[in-house]
Formats: C-alpha cells, sequence, structure tokens
C-alpha cells in the first residue's frame, strides 16, 4: 500500500467491493469456511476475510446462504447507527462465488472481551455493542468476537447469526442489563429508527435486499422495543442465554 493513499472507511469500502481478489488461505477454527484474502489493485491493497455463500454449512434455524447477507446488513445497520462497531463490510462475487468481505483487523489473539471487560477505556464501546445485540438479535455473541485492534480500538466480527425472527439472543455482555441507555445513544437509535421506517431511504432499501420481509419487520419491532423502554435488555429466564463456548 502506497504510504501517500489516505485510508478513509470510504476507501476501504470501495476496494473491497472492486478490488481484485487473492485467497491466502483458510481460516482456521471457522464453523463456515472463511478465507484470508487480500483485495486491491496497484496502489492499494487491503487484508480482508472473505466468507463465500457456498461454504456455509447448513443450520436448522437459518437459511442456507443467508449468513453472508446478514454479515454486510449487520455493518450497514452499524455504519447507520454511527456506531464504529464493526470492519467495513461489503457484499459481492468473489473468488468462489457471492460472499461477505470484511477488512481484516490486525488485533492481539491473546485479548477479547473477557480480558478486557473492567478495562474502562472499553466501556463506552461496549455499551453501544450490547444494544446492538440486542438490534439485530445476535445468537453468538461470543468473548472472541470482540478483537482489540492495534489503535486500542475494539471490534465486533462474526454476525452471520443475526436477524432471526425468534428471540435468539445469546451474548456474554451481560453487565450492563436494566441500566438506562445514555441520551446520545437514545438520539442514535431514534435516527435508525427514521431511516428504517422511510421506505425512500437507502438503508431502509438496501436491508430490504439484504433481509427477508418478516426480519425486517421483527429488526424494527426489537429496536422499538429498547426505545421505549429505554433500558438495556437483561437475560431472560428459562432460556439460553450465553452462548457456547463461550469464548
Amino acid at each position: 500500500m502506497s504510504d501517500s493513499i489516505a485510508l478513509t472507511e470510504e476507501l476501504v469500502l470501495e476496494t473491497l467491493a472492486m478490488g481484485e481478489m487473492e485467497e491466502k488461505g483458510l481460516l482456521p477454527y471457522s464453523s463456515n469456511h472463511s478465507f484470508l484474502i487480500v483485495v486491491g489493485g496497484k496502489e492499494l491493497t487491503l487484508p480482508a476475510v472473505y466468507k463465500p455463500q457456498r461454504g456455509e454449512n447448513p443450520l436448522w434455524d437459518f437459511e442456507w446462504g443467508t449468513l453472508c447477507k446478514r454479515e454486510a446488513a449487520a455493518y450497514l445497520l452499524c455504519s447507520a447507527l454511527g456506531w464504529q462497531l464493526i470492519p467495513p463490510t461489503v457484499l459481492r462475487d468473489g473468488t468462489r462465488g457471492l460472499g461477505s468481505v470484511q477488512f481484516y483487523i490486525d488485533h492481539d489473539s491473546d485479548m477479547h472481551y473477557f480480558t478486557v471487560q473492567d478495562d474502562a477505556r472499553f466501556a463506552p464501546t461496549l455499551r453501544q455493542l450490547a444494544l446492538f445485540d440486542f438490534i439485530v438479535n445476535n445468537a453468538d455473541r461470543k468473548s472472541g468476537h470482540c478483537l482489540i485492534g492495534a489503535d486500542d480500538h475494539l471490534w465486533a466480527i462474526d454476525h452471520g447469526l443475526c436477524f432471526h425472527t425468534e428471540y435468539k439472543l445469546r451474548t456474554v455482555i451481560w453487565e450492563f442489563s436494566g441500566e438506562p441507555i445514555a441520551p446520545e445513544l437514545r438520539e442514535d437509535m431514534l435516527t435508525l429508527r427514521q431511516q428504517l421506517t422511510d421506505p425512500e431511504h437507502t438503508v431502509a432499501q438496501q436491508i430490504c435486499q439484504l433481509l427477508q420481509p418478516d426480519e425486517g419487520k421483527a429488526l424494527l419491532a426489537r429496536l422499538q422495543q429498547l426505545i421505549r423502554k429505554n433500558c438495556y435488555p437483561a437475560p431472560q429466564a428459562q432460556r439460553r442465554n450465553y452462548p457456547w463456548p463461550p469464548v
């Protein structure tokens, strides 16, 4: 990559969407096929994670071939909220067909949610993430899905198991349960609601392309519930509220 190029989010997204892809290898410990790739051209090359649709393993509760679309939808919503939680992600045709392509975060593999949950530097981001996981109905927020980048920014990855119409929230982040939501975060959610309920808005149109109509309705219902109650959700009795394994 040229040192003279300013790496903006817009440029990263454009490169991920339009750049030439080259596979470097299959990432280990993934339940679905995930490839480390480089994408770009002569002036700019970026590392990324490519999750092709054809590499998704069948699940009983999520339609096959939709996980990569859910990854893209999660980034879209996070961006609409103005919360920098998810690395830039696009849905595109790649070396193995349609799939999600996400900017790779250089991180310390020994650091994750359980190692930083008591560090005050990460509390604001974790508060956003706890709300976000409820909004998207994340069924698999493991500790290891929270990465600490080289700049000490906390990033969230792996959002293929989101947006189900049935309540499936399973997360390790419950420490804010029952606390009131900060006014600025509630304002962000009100803005997102406005975007989702406007059929002419780009966000609403893109979500319609990535999710089924009933999933979009359930998404809006969860968002409205958070806004109405104005407090962080709590674990539900007699339900599986934590993912397994937790890391």
